[in-house]
C-alpha cells in the first residue's frame, strides 16, 4: 500500500507543476474562453521523469525534450 501512495504523492506533484491543459490532464485555470484546453508547448513540450529520492527527500525531475518532424501540434477541440 505505501509504494502506491509514494506513487501518488508523485503523480500530484507532477500534476500540480504542469501549468497548462493538454489531453486528459485538464485545468480550469489552463483553458480558452470557449472552454477547450490551452497549451503550453513551449515549457512543456518534454517527457518528465520524477525520480523517487526515499521517505521526506523531494523528488527530482528530469525531462527531455520531444522533437516532432513529421506532425505539427495542434490542441485537440471537443467541439
Amino acid at each position: 500500500m505505501a509504494d502506491f501512495l509514494e506513487f501518488a504523492e508523485v503523480m500530484i506533484r507532477d500534476a500540480l507543476t504542469r501549468e497548462e491543459s493538454c489531453g486528459a490532464h485538464f485545468r480550469e485555470e489552463y483553458q480558452t474562453d470557449e472552454g477547450e484546453a490551452l497549451r503550453n508547448d513551449e515549457d512543456f513540450c518534454n517527457v518528465a521523469v520524477w525520480e523517487y529520492k526515499g521517505v521526506g527527500e523531494e523528488p527530482t525531475l528530469h525531462k527531455e525534450d520531444l522533437v516532432f518532424e513529421n506532425v505539427a501540434l495542434s490542441t485537440r477541440s471537443y467541439k
